[in-house]
C-alpha cells in the first residue's frame, strides 16, 4: 500500500468529511480534482482512478495531483492534531506561539502573562526543549520588562541547558539500546542485557540518578521486556522490574506526562509478573492501572485492550477459563474507537489458545479470523508471535483430526522459519516441531517411553518454563494422558511455582 492510501486509512468518517471541507476552502479553482481523487482512493476505485487522466501524457499531472493531495492531507492532520490535542505538550506550544505573537505586537503585559503560563507547564512537564524556547523568548524581550532580573534569567537558562544535555544523553542511550534490541530480534545477536545497559550508561556518561524518573524507567522497561520476550526468560530482567516497583511505590504522579509513563510501567510490571507465574501480583498491578485510568480518563483507552488481555491471561493460568474467556469477549465487544489491529489480533490468538486447550472445536473458527499474511504479522507483531500463531495452527489441525492440513502447515512452517530459527539459536523450537512431526506421521509414538521422556526433558530448559511454552508442551503430554491440555498446563504451572522469581511486593 502506498503512503497516500495509508494516510487515508487512518482517518475516521468525521476526519474524511472535515478534510473534504478543508480542501473545498483551500481550492481556488472549480476544476481542481483533489476531492475527486480523494473519493476514488477512499473507495479503492482503481478503474476510475485510471480514467481520471485518460491521456497517457497526463501521467505527470496525475502524480503531481497525488503529491499535492498528500501534502494537503499532512497539513490538515498537523493542524487537527495541534488544535484538538488535550496533551499538555501541545498546550505549552500553543501558549508559546500566542505569547510570541502578543510580544511582537507590543502587547507586553498579556504576552508575558501567557509566557508565564507556558513556562510553568514546561517546568512541570520537564519539557526542557520547549522551556529553552520560552526562556530565549523571555531573554529577547527582557528589555521591556523592568521586573526581570537578567542575571537570574541567564542562570535559569544555563540550568535548563544542563537539563537538555542530560536528556540528550538519555535519548542517545535509548536509541543505541533500541538498535541493539533490533539486532537481537532480527539477526539473533547474542548479548547480555545487564552488560549492554551498563556499557551504554558508561559510554554516554550518564549519572545513575538521572535514570530514576518515570520516562527513563519506562524506556528501560520497554527494552527489558522486549529482551525477555525474545529470550523467553523473564528472570533475565528481574532486577529492573524490582527497581521499577520500588520507584513507583515511592513516587506520586503529579502531571499527565508522568501518568503516561506510570501506566506503561505498571503494564510492564503486570506482564513480567504474569510471565513469571506471579498471577496475583500481576492482577494487583492491573488494578492499579484501573485506578490510574479512572483518575486520568484521557488515558483510559491507551492500554485498555492490552490490559484486559493480561487480566484474561492471568485468570486463565490461575485456572478460571470462563472468566478469562469473558474478559476476551467483553473486550472484543467493547473495543475503543481507535483500536489497533495488532491488539485485536492478540485477543483473537489468545481466545484461540483458550478454546483449543479446552478441546473446544470453535477454536478453528476463531483462528480463521486472523486473516493477515505471515509477513504482515512478522512486521507488526514480531517473528515470535507469528511463529507461535503458526505452531498453534498446526496443533489445532492435529487436535481436531485434520491431519493432512496439519502436515501441510508443518511443511510450510519449516520452509518459512527453519533457517531463521537456526540463525537465532532456537533449536528447541525445531526440536519441538520434530516431536510434533513424529506424532503426525506415527500417532502411537506418544505411548513410547523414550518419546515421553523427550517431551518432559524440554521442561528442564529455563526458556521453556515460560507460561506459553508450557502450554505448547502440555498439548503433547495431553495426547497420551487423554486429558484436556488446559488441565495439564495448570498442573505443570503448579509444579513450577517453586521456581518463580522472588515477589517484588
Amino acid at each position: 500500500m502506498d503512503s497516500l492510501s495509508e494516510l487515508i486509512n487512518i482517518l475516521n468518517d468525521q476526519d474524511k468529511s472535515d478534510f473534504k471541507s478543508f480542501l473545498s476552502k483551500k481550492n481556488k479553482r472549480v476544476d481542481v480534482k483533489n476531492i475527486k481523487l480523494f473519493n476514488l482512493l477512499e473507495t479503492d476505485d482503481i478503474k476510475s482512478i485510471n480514467n481520471l487522466y485518460k491521456n497517457s501524457k497526463n501521467k505527470d499531472a496525475y502524480h503531481a495531483l497525488r503529491k499535492r493531495l498528500q501534502e494537503s492531507l499532512l497539513l490538515f492532520l498537523s493542524q487537527k492534531t495541534f488544535e484538538n490535542s488535550n496533551e499538555e505538550t501541545y498546550e505549552i506550544l500553543r501558549s508559546l506561539i500566542v505569547s510570541r505573537f502578543l510580544l511582537e505586537n507590543n502587547l507586553y503585559k498579556l504576552g508575558f502573562k501567557t509566557l508565564d503560563r507556558a513556562e510553568k507547564l514546561a517546568i512541570l512537564q520537564e519539557q526542557f526543549s520547549l522551556l529553552n524556547e520560552i526562556l530565549l523568548l523571555r531573554l529577547q524581550f527582557s528589555h521591556v520588562d523592568s521586573r526581570i532580573n537578567l542575571e537570574e534569567l541567564m542562570e535559569k537558562f544555563q540550568v535548563n541547558q544542563n537539563h537538555m544535555q542530560r536528556e540528550a544523553k538519555l535519548r542517545l542511550a535509548y536509541a543505541s539500546l533500541r538498535r541493539e534490541l533490533n539486532e537481537i530480534h532480527l539477526k539473533g545477536k547474542v548479548v547480555n542485557l545487564n552488560e549492554l545497559i551498563e556499557k551504554t550508561i558508561k559510554h554516554y556518561q550518564i549519572n545513575r540518578l538521572d535514570l530514576m524518573n518515570y520516562k527513563s524507567l519506562y524506556q528501560i522497561l520497554y527494552i527489558a521486556n522486549e529482551y525477555a520476550a525474545i529470550n523467553q526468560n523473564y528472570g533475565l530482567v528481574e532486577k529492573y522490574l524490582i527497581k521499577s516497583h520500588q520507584f513507583i511505590e515511592s513516587q506520586k504522579v503529579s502531571n499527565l506526562s508522568q501518568t503516561f509513563y506510570h501506566l506503561h510501567i505498571l503494564y510492564y510490571l503486570a506482564n513480567f509478573t504474569l510471565r513469571s507465574r506471579l498471577f496475583d501480583e500481576s492482577i494487583d498491578y492491573l488494578k492499579q492501572m484501573d485506578s490510574l485510568m479512572g483518575e486520568f480518563r484521557q488515558y483510559k483507552d491507551l492500554l485498555f485492550i492490552r490490559q484486559q488481555l493480561l487480566y484474561a491471561l492471568n485468570y486463565y493460568f490461575k485456572g478460571d477459563a470462563p472468566m478469562a474467556l469473558s474478559y476476551i469477549d467483553k473486550t472484543l465487544t467493547n473495543l475503543p474507537k481507535q483500536s489497533s489491529a495488532v491488539d485485536i489480533d492478540d485477543l483473537i490468538l489468545s481466545k484461540t489458545m483458550f478454546l483449543a486447550q479446552l478441546n473446544d472445536e470453535k477454536a478453528l473458527r476463531v483462528l480463521s479470523k486472523l486473516t493477515h499474511s505471515d509477513a504482515w504479522y512478522e512486521k507488526k507483531l514480531g517473528m515470535l508471535w507469528s511463529i507461535r500463531k503458526n505452531l498453534m495452527e498446526i496443533l489445532l489441525h492435529a487436535q481436531f483430526e485434520n491431519l493432512e492440513l496439519a502436515v501441510s502447515r508443518l511443511k510450510s512452517f519449516k520452509r518459512r522459519y527453519k533457517q531463521y530459527l537456526m540463525q537465532v539459536n532456537e533449536a528447541r523450537v525445531l526440536y519441538f516441531l520434530t516431536l510434533i512431526e513424529k506424532y503426525l506421521f506415527k500417532p502411537d509414538v506418544i505411548y513410547q517411553q523414550s518419546f515421553q521422556q523427550s517431551v518432559y526433558a524440554m521442561l528442564d530448559l529455563d526458556e521453556n518454563k515460560d507460561i506459553f511454552n508450557i502450554s505448547f508442551i502440555a498439548w503433547l503430554i495431553s495426547r497420551w494422558e487423554k486429558k484436556k491440555p488446559f488441565e495439564v498446563t495448570l498442573r505443570l504451572i503448579e509444579n513450577f511455582k517453586e521456581f518463580s522469581p522472588t515477589k517484588m511486593t
